[in-house]
């Protein structure tokens, strides 16, 4: 076979690595949880979504949705805003309309929670293509 006068291992010797060290982590202290806004939020919430059922079920009324397309393609937006509040909702509904659909905002009161308004339940919906 082929001598080799200079000693190479074929195979290159191994290489041992640095040992790399885990950091501990960091301890952290958190401040004990408070749930009183969140659970305020939670009570609000479903009041919203009653309102937004009770929104819904007007509005699968055939002639009161004629009523408000019809308002709406006009671009009639105090005539909308009327017509919704006959439905008589606790909260303030905000309705945005546009020729493909409509959006409707619900709100709780700023009064209801002490510093601000806490939820809002927005339903969108396709009416148009």
């Amino acid at each position: 076979m082929y001598f080799n006068p200079f000693y190479q291992p074929a195979i290159p010797p191994h290489q041992f690595y640095r040992p790399y060290t885990i950091n501990a982590p960091i301890l952290r202290s958190y401040p004990p949880v408070d749930i009183k806004i969140f659970e305020m939020s939670v009570k609000t919430f479903r009041l919203l979504m009653a309102q937004g059922s009770i929104l819904l079920d007007r509005l699968g009324d055939v002639q009161f949705a004629r009523k408000i397309m019809s308002a709406a393609q006009q671009g009639k937006q105090v005539e909308v805003d009327q017509l919704i509040k006959t439905i008589g909702l606790k909260v303030p509904v905000i309705t945005k309309f546009t020729p493909t659909g409509v959006n409707f905002t619900l709100a709780t009161h700023p009064a209801q929670l002490v510093s601000l308004n806490c939820c809002t339940l927005s339903i969108t919906m396709k009416w148009g293509q």
